[in-house]
């Protein structure tokens, strides 16, 4: 069964429940409003009795004053033996019960009983006199009727109430389920054809326009994720390429049959290591980016200024061209410490890779944020903006060493610290970088 049909369903059952509740209270309303109707008849008529004359006995009857109420009213009075004495042209009697007997007994007291004879259903209104018990009853047949009608009445409605619950229940349910549909047929379009663009119309702000729009979210957000896969495989491609090709054809060369000049083997050799090389650096760094984006290491406090410190040590080391400086205050932040440690040594070769011979790169730590600055020739104002994108090179570095990954990782554990990484020219010449993790406040 479909949920559009079980949820019509409820509606109507609910709807249903409710009608047959509201038909048995307003039968019992009428019920006891007509049976009220008819205890207040004998009551006045008791009353009428009881102020009257006294009751007389003639031939076997009871003459009571002002006569029957009708013929579907019955009076008659019983002895403490059981003795009944009806009125005249009275056609049939009540039953006498023990209870009657014992109003005959106990002077001033009355109740009411139902009772069924020949003539139908009676309601019976039983006092107590001097010596005898006086019995009022009439006839229910009305009021049975009455009911009976209403019965029907209440049925048919409730029949009628209930079809168009059900009705209802289904326009509104199609109503209702309309943008759930809409979503369950987006999903099953991406599934079928891997299209993510596509997107589900919002038309509110309720519980099924939150999930439209947490849908168009993840939608958009995988969206992004392939583009960036289909990028990066395509940048690596192109990247790997020429490196590829320029170290085959070296690497024929070597092997053809031509003798070649000492100094021309040597430099072919040395421009294969070289290359080599770059492309062993290249494939570090999109292992590094598909690691960081695949596998998440469980964040702790660490010393940043520490951190920092065993980055621009090993940097010393293998740049022994460049002096570095340091100005590290302590600052504890909660984090990754193989990432950061990562994003620091980045920043702190690409400032050594700007720098001249003998140039200075400043390091400095200041609360949950690391500067770097080199004295370099700087970075174009038109290249500032992309400088930390994937693969991104600036024409003046494209005859330098490098894959263009090394800062677009100092910005991707930026992102995943919940911080931030910008590149700014620094003043008096150089660039000044900002290394800040904003969301990596340590553990309380």
């Amino acid at each position: 069964m479909s949920f559009k049909a079980r949820l019509a369903l409820v509606a109507a059952g609910a709807v249903a429940l409710a009608v047959v509740v509201a038909s048995v209270v307003v039968f019992v309303v009428v019920r006891n409003q007509l049976r009220s109707q008819v205890d207040d008849t004998l009551r006045a008529r008791a009353t009428q009795i009881q102020h009257g004359p006294p009751l007389r006995v003639e031939a076997g009857y009871i003459e009571i004053p002002g006569g029957p109420l009708g013929s579907a009213t019955f009076e008659q009075a019983v002895t403490p033996d059981g003795h009944v004495y009806p009125t005249r042209g009275e056609h049939g009697s009540l039953p006498v019960t023990h209870d009657t007997i014992e109003a005959t007994h106990e002077p001033g007291t009355q109740h009411f009983s139902e009772a069924h004879i020949a003539a139908g259903d009676i309601r019976v209104l039983t006092i107590s006199g001097s010596g005898i018990a006086l019995q009022i009853g009439r006839n229910l047949s009305e009021v049975n009727h009455t009911l009976h009608r209403i019965t029907l009445y209440l049925i048919l409605i409730a029949a009628g109430g209930i079809l168009v619950a059900v009705a209802l229940g289904l326009a509104v349910s199609r109503a209702a389920l309309t943008p759930v549909r809409r979503l369950t047929e987006t999903a099953e379009t991406v599934t079928e054809t891997g299209d993510l663009s596509q997107r589900i119309e919002v038309t509110g702000h309720d519980e099924i326009g939150r999930l439209a729009a947490s849908f168009n979210t993840m939608l958009g957000a995988l969206e992004e994720s392939s583009r960036a896969q289909r990028q990066l495989v395509a940048d690596a491609s192109h990247e790997l390429r020429t490196p590829l090709t320029s170290l085959r054809t070296n690497i024929e060369v070597l092997a053809g049959d031509r003798a070649l000049p000492p100094g021309d083997r040597e430099k072919l050799l040395g421009d294969v290591v070289e290359q080599l090389g770059e492309m062993t650096s290249l494939i570090a760094e999109l292992i590094e980016l598909a690691r960081a984006e695949q596998h998440h290491e469980e964040p702790e406090d660490l010393r940043l200024d520490l951190l920092t410190e065993g980055a621009v040590e090993r940097a010393r080391r293998n740049r022994p061209h460049v002096t570095f400086t340091t100005d590290l205050e302590e600052s504890l932040v909660h984090g990754v410490p193989s990432t950061i440690e990562r994003a620091v040594a980045n920043l702190l070769d690409n400032a050594a890779k700007w720098s001249p011979p003998g140039g200075e790169v400043e390091v400095g730590v200041e609360g949950r944020q690391v500067t770097v600055r080199d004295h370099g020739a700087g970075i174009a104002e038109e290249d500032l903006p992309y400088v930390f994108d994937r693969f991104y090179r600036a024409s003046s570095a494209r005859g330098m060493p490098g894959s263009g990954l090394g800062l677009a990782i100092v910005k991707q554990v930026a992102d995943a610290h919940g911080g931030t990484v910008t590149a700014e020219p620094a003043e008096g010449g150089g660039t000044l970088m900002r290394f800040r993790l904003d969301g990596g406040a340590p553990a309380s």
